[in-house]
């Protein structure tokens, strides 16, 4: 049993709060649900939606399907009205648009005539979000105090809002009693919480405290997220001038002793590989999270791909070590960035987390995290045991250097260097110790590919099919292996989080027991399955790709696999 809602109208027109406000009360109610959002680049105009999945079971996606169409303008209706169910009801002001003579979906509700009568016209969205909520068959009760956080100290617009709602509610409740019937809802407490403030309450939690970036679409939200908890937790947060010194920062804050972070997008990142290189060569930990949108150049800023994998693989002139993990679920993601974290201290290295638009903007409602499952190892040098002198670059079997920070041990230097380096930390350019430091260093790969965690497996690991897939396309693989067991395929979804060193036992191991093999990602050019064939020789039978800024549904998936599969 699920019930899904569209709602859509233009930018400007509070198509956010109406979010904001229903996910906040249906979390508080128990209920399980994914919000999701389709927005334009721009402050106002534009087609603006949000697609809302309730469900009596954890939905993993959004369906392209509804139940309830709220249109707040005529376009919405005109985009929309084709996703609508035969036995589906549309929202919609008649002052400001007509259904067609034919349409007998419609439940009229004067949204600005009544927000006018609660004092001013401007709160037609809360008007809405109550007519909604009536035909959810919801109790009243939650929605007020939701409005009374979000206007904290504004009594005024706090009054007129909850009568906003009210006038709403009743509206739609004296034309649509009893219209759906709503899943079953949870007793658990549960989080409203969307991509962006996972990954920034995981950095918080993984003890991050100093956080610089300049802001770029979709990776801003984390920042936003860090700077309101900054005071109470002793984070520092900069907004930089650009990225070049928002990853400059960000190093010298790890030099300086505390973990640090930074955040952009691919254009961004751009700016950024010097910076990276610098982490490589000077063996200081970092955390870069790469929230993915579409390029090339400025792109499509609030559309979501899966377009820089190369990119973040090979950024950054000369070899270093590196990891690179990737956002799938909102739970994995969480405990994720916290490994990458451990990762970049233990082994003195730069770690890259890629995220996407998808992910970094979708809402879901949680049971809250298992804080007690984080690690917080700084793995640095007691002063005590470091041999002297103090040499930052010692050669030691693993590469692992000791990391002493500076300032802790009385009459001990600890130098850093841009160029290559002795042991100690002084220029050189002979042949030699280029050598040994280079074999220093990349002694690490070895080490960080022992740490890479196996792809999860969804499926009986045979069958009909192997679909293969990375970072947030988890959901929908994983529904529309569900929607073709239901059609009598079976098969398998092998899922990547961990994506360098790329790990390779468990794909050996299920690769060849699949009758077709296929692999689903957001870009043009099948970067996941081109890193896969040149690791291992193993080639998928097909490409399944889409990459016109919007993710995949699962019936889109099924549709590609069934379309191959029995062939």
């Amino acid at each position: 049993m699920e019930v899904n809602v569209l709602i859509g109208g233009a930018a400007g027109q509070g198509m956010e709060t109406v979010m904001h406000m229903l996910g906040k009360a249906l979390a508080r109610e128990g209920y399980l649900f994914i919000a999701t959002k389709d927005y334009m680049s721009r402050v106002r105009g534009g087609h603006n939606f949000s697609r809302l999945r309730i469900a009596a079971e954890r939905p993993w996606s959004p369906v392209d399907t509804a139940d309830i169409l709220v249109a707040m303008n005529a376009e919405t209706y005109r985009l929309h009205e084709k996703n609508l169910g035969r036995d589906g009801r549309i929202l919609f002001d008649p002052a400001r648009f007509s259904l067609p003579e034919e349409e007998g979906r419609g439940l009229p509700v004067p949204f600005e005539e009544l927000a006018r009568e609660a004092g001013d016209p401007i709160m037609a969205n809360s008007v809405a979000v109550g007519a909604l909520w009536a035909l959810l068959d919801l109790n009243l009760d939650r929605l007020p105090g939701i409005i009374e956080e979000s206007f904290r100290g504004k009594e005024e617009v706090i009054r007129g809002n909850i009568a906003a709602l009210e006038k709403g509610y009743r509206e739609a409740a004296s034309r649509c009693e009893n219209c759906f019937a709503m899943p079953p809802a949870g007793t658990g407490k549960l989080m409203y919480i969307d991509g962006n403030q996972v990954l920034g309450m995981a950095a918080l939690a993984s003890g991050c405290r100093f956080f610089a970036a300049y802001p770029m679409t979709p990776a801003t939200g984390i920042m936003t997220y860090l700077a309101g908890k900054s005071t109470a937790h002793g984070l520092v947060v900069e907004q930089a001038e650009d990225e070049i010194a928002a990853i400059n920062m960000a190093l010298g804050a790890s030099y300086g002793g505390v973990r640090s972070m930074t955040a952009t997008s691919g254009g961004g990142f751009s700016l950024m590989v010097e910076g990276l290189s610098l982490a490589g060569m000077t063996e200081t930990p970092l955390v870069v999270t790469v929230a993915m949108r579409p390029g090339p150049a400025t792109g499509l800023p609030t559309r979501t791909e899966q377009g820089d994998l190369d990119f973040v693989l090979k950024a950054g002139h000369g070899e270093f070590p590196r990891a690179v993990l990737s956002a799938t679920t909102h739970e994995d993601a969480f405990f994720r960035l916290n490994k990458a974290f451990e990762l970049a201290d233990r082994y003195q290295a730069p770690v890259l987390f890629l995220s996407d638009q998808n992910f970094a903007d979708t809402h879901r409602s949680l049971e809250p995290f298992d804080f007690s499952r984080l690690g917080h190892n700084r793995c640095l040098a007691e002063a005590a045991d470091v041999e002297k002198p103090y040499k930052r670059y010692r050669y030691r079997e693993d590469g692992i250097s000791p990391r002493l920070l500076p300032g802790t041990l009385p009459g001990e230097v600890v130098l850093v260097d841009s160029d290559e380096h002795d042991e100690r930390g002084n220029i050189i350019e002979d042949a030699k110790t280029r050598r040994a430091m280079m074999d220093k260093r990349l002694k690490k790969d070895a080490l960080l590919a022992a740490e890479m965690d196996e792809p999860g497996v969804y499926g009986p690991g045979e069958g009909d099919y192997l679909l293969l897939g990375w970072g947030s396309t988890y959901g929908v693989l994983r529904e529309a292996v569900d929607l073709l067991g239901r059609e009598g395929l079976k098969g398998t979804l092998l899922h990547f989080s961990d994506l360098w060193p790329l790990p390779k036992t468990r794909l050996g191991d299920l690769f060849p027991r699949a009758g077709k093999t296929f692999c689903a990602e957001n870009n043009a050019t099948g970067q996941f399955a081109a890193l896969i064939r040149r690791e291992t020789g193993l080639q998928v039978d097909h490409n399944i790709l889409k990459y016109d800024g919007r993710p995949f549904f699962p019936e889109e998936i099924a549709a590609e696999v069934k379309k191959h599969a029995a062939t």
